[in-house]
């Protein structure tokens, strides 16, 4: 695959207090054949030295810092700033695999009609073996079209299910995705997790899917004379 093609992704990483991990994250993105156009770390309030280390990339990699507004603030702001045909996300903890942007370049090529490649995910932190691969339905799998993404929108501002709401918003707006059987994201499992920190906050997962099925049954509602 040419490096034109590579030349036309570009990676927005959404970070806070992220200083143990980002380099990891951003030298994954950076390690990819080929190399991404651009990658806009988006430092969202850290009190760390988080923003420290994205400066400390030189070239492709920018970061841009803003108040904590949360996580789809961050990746809003991201993607505003972003460039490329085709658009990738990475969580400041997490690791892509070797070849991801190749897998997921060639499955799009090959296949015009796709909007969106996801893939498979496995599970890691310290003193932790390795889980089993599952099936990534998640921000840091997909690469994306700008122009299917734009359809969608930007993320709602959902402290926990952001990317579960605006994928359902995706699914509504008919943009085709296809799953790679290949594991292409490393998630990482540590004590600062945002799902961690926030587990009296998961009854918003039920209000977010409550959110999906209000609009879905107002939109099939009969229209009344």
């Amino acid at each position: 695959m040419s490096s034109a093609v590579g030349k036309s992704v570009s990676v927005v990483i959404p970070a806070r207090d992220a200083e143990p991990y980002l380099g990891e994250a951003i030298e994954s993105v950076l390690a990819q054949v080929p190399a991404p156009l651009e990658v806009v770390v988006v430092d969202d309030g850290s009190t760390d030295g988080t923003a420290g280390v994205a400066r400390s990339f030189a070239g492709t990699v920018r970061c841009v810092s803003q108040p904590p507004l949360g996580t789809a603030a961050a990746v809003n702001r991201g993607v505003e700033l972003l460039q490329g045909s085709f658009l990738a996300f990475l969580d400041a903890d997490d690791v892509w695999v070797e070849g991801k942007l190749a897998l997921q370049l060639a499955a799009l090529r090959a296949r015009p009609s796709l909007d969106a490649v996801f893939g498979h995910v496995v599970e890691f932190g310290e003193g932790r073996p390795a889980g089993e691969p599952f099936p990534g339905y998640v921000r840091g799998t997909m690469l994306i079209r700008r122009a299917a993404y734009d359809r969608v929108g930007p993320l709602a501002d959902w402290r926990l299910g952001e990317f579960v709401e605006w994928y359902a918003r995706a699914v509504d707006a008919g943009l085709e995705s296809a799953l790679l059987p290949e594991v292409v994201l490393r998630r990482r499992l540590h004590g600062s997790n945002t799902g961690l920190l926030r587990r009296g906050e998961r009854d918003e997962y039920a209000r977010v899917l409550k959110a999906v099925l209000d609009r879905r049954r107002a939109r099939d509602a009969p229209t009344r004379r």
